[in-house]
Formats: structure tokens, C-alpha cells, sequence
């Protein structure tokens, strides 16, 4: 097996995404139809006969005894947390659907190895399109503040550099993914595959008592202060922390691989009825 962390390759068939996404990873029939093909409202049943459909017959891909696929002859044993490398995404948007057009107005880019945080990418992005005035709100960048600044396109090469190889991690992970994915499809028409991260899904299973698990909740929680609020740099650097703080946790649970950390991250939540729960993960 390759090296866990994120992959930058061009568009091919489904089976050579899926190939793709295996050689991080095995992965359910769910996983692969939400998070590889695309069918993010796909029920159980249905990824069930489209996995089927795509894998069965294939020679490379191998079924295990607890449903998932794996590639056939390699064993399904995922790197040591310390060996791993993760870098941690912030972005800032226009608005809230990468596929309804909205574009990234600021990444940041962080890493985190063995507790060390360190930047790598931070800029602000010309969305080439109007900021609503609510975003400006929340994020205070403006129409103004972007003007002249680089387009996504800009920077393509550096973002892909940042995030090959590593470990993508982010605060509510899918968000930040979704953009990335679109804004790199769109710009260099290449396709990124491996292994996430989310450290909303590691605090609901790590620290289940705490009634939010928005970014400022569990930065408090933890201790961590934040620079810069709604803004990318100030976001992500926060985020680095509180994964470390998080990989903690993990580790005096047992876990040690990034297999581990990720079946973790996908367990059931437990059922809670002390106090209702925040649904603010921003």
C-alpha cells in the first residue's frame, strides 16, 4: 500500500476513482458511493448494488469479512498516527454549496506532525464573483480586499503541493473538501482522493458531553484561542491544535493508526438525552 494521504490525479473512470480511493483504504459500500462516486444521497441498500455492480466481477478488489472492499493482496493495515502527516484546511467562501457555484474567497494551510503545527499556505482569493454582504458580515473580507488579490487557478499548484501526500484535515472536513475538490476540478481538472479527517466527528466521539461542537465551543474545551475568527489563517491554526489535542484523546483510547482513527471518527455517536445538542459546527 502507498503512503496514507491526499492523491492529485486526473479524471478516469469510476473504477479507476474507486481503484484509487482503495489503495488508501478499504471502504463500505456506502463510503463509496457517497464519498468516491459522488452519490451523496445514497441509500445503504442502493451504494450496496452499485459497489456491487462496479466491483464484484473485479479481479483487484477483494471483499472482507466485515463488508468492506480492500484491493486484493494488500492488507487492510493503515499507518501509525505518529508516522503521519496531516494538513489542516480552513477556507472562506462565498456561500455554503461548492456545487451551486460558490467559490473560495481564503485558504489556509497548516500542518500537524507529532504535536508540531506549522504553516505552509495562507492567501486570500479573488472568487471572480460578488461576496454577499452576509458573508462580508461573518468574514470581513470584502469585494474590495480581494480585488487583485490571485484566483483559485493562481494558486492550483500550490494547494495540490500543500495537500499531496498528507492527511486532510479539517473543522466540519466535508465543507472544506467539497470546495477544494470543485475548485481543483475546475482549475486543472485533476481529482483528489484519500484519506479525512474531521475533527467535528473525532469531538462528538471523543468529548461527547460537550453541547456544541462548533469551532469556538471546542476550541474553549480545549483551551485553544483563535486569532482571527471567520477568517482562513486564524481558523485553521485552531484547528491544527485541537486535532493534536484530539489525537491525544485518541491515543489514551488505544488508537494508533490512522484506520483507527478514522473507524473512530465513523462510529455510531451514543445516545444522549441530558440536554439537547447544538447542531453548530462552523
Amino acid at each position: 500500500m502507498s503512503a496514507p494521504g491526499v492523491r492529485i490525479a486526473q479524471a478516469g473512470t469510476l473504477v479507476e476513482r474507486v481503484l484509487r480511493h482503495l489503495d488508501q483504504r478499504s471502504a463500505d459500500s456506502l463510503a463509496i458511493a457517497r464519498d468516491v462516486l459522488g452519490l451523496t444521497k445514497a441509500s445503504r441498500a442502493i451504494a450496496e448494488r452499485v459497489a456491487v455492480a462496479l466491483l464484484g466481477a473485479d479481479p483487484r478488489v477483494r471483499r472482507l469479512q466485515d463488508g468492506r472492499w480492500a484491493l486484493a493482496g494488500i492488507a487492510s493495515d493503515a499507518a501509525r498516527l505518529e508516522a503521519c502527516t496531516f494538513a489542516v484546511v480552513d477556507v472562506e467562501t462565498t456561500g455554503a454549496s461548492a456545487g451551486n457555484g460558490d467559490r473560495v474567497t481564503e485558504i489556509a494551510i497548516y500542518t500537524l506532525c507529532n504535536g508540531r503545527v506549522e504553516p505552509v499556505l495562507e492567501t486570500l482569493i479573488d472568487p471572480e464573483r460578488p461576496i454577499p454582504r452576509y458573508v462580508s458580515q461573518l468574514t470581513r473580507i470584502t469585494d474590495e480586499m480581494v480585488r487583485g488579490q490571485p484566483t483559485f487557478a493562481d494558486v492550483a499548484d500550490q494547494v495540490a503541493d500543500a495537500l499531496a501526500g498528507r492527511i486532510f484535515a479539517a473543522h466540519n472536513a466535508r465543507f472544506d473538501w467539497a470546495f477544494l475538490a470543485r475548485e481543483l476540478q475546475r482549475t486543472r481538472h485533476v481529482e483528489i482522493d484519500g484519506p479525512r479527517v474531521c475533527t467535528v466527528q473525532l469531538t462528538r466521539r471523543l468529548v461527547p458531553g460537550l453541547r456544541s461542537r462548533g469551532l469556538d465551543s471546542v476550541a474553549q474545551y480545549f483551551g485553544v484561542e483563535i486569532a482571527d475568527r471567520h477568517r482562513a489563517a486564524g481558523d485553521a491554526k485552531a484547528t491544527a491544535v485541537i486535532l493534536s489535542r484530539l489525537l491525544g484523546l485518541a491515543a489514551d483510547r488505544g488508537v494508533g493508526t490512522l484506520e483507527e482513527l478514522q473507524q473512530l471518527g465513523r462510529r455510531p455517536r451514543p445516545r444522549r438525552t441530558a440536554f439537547p445538542t447544538s447542531t453548530d459546527e462552523s
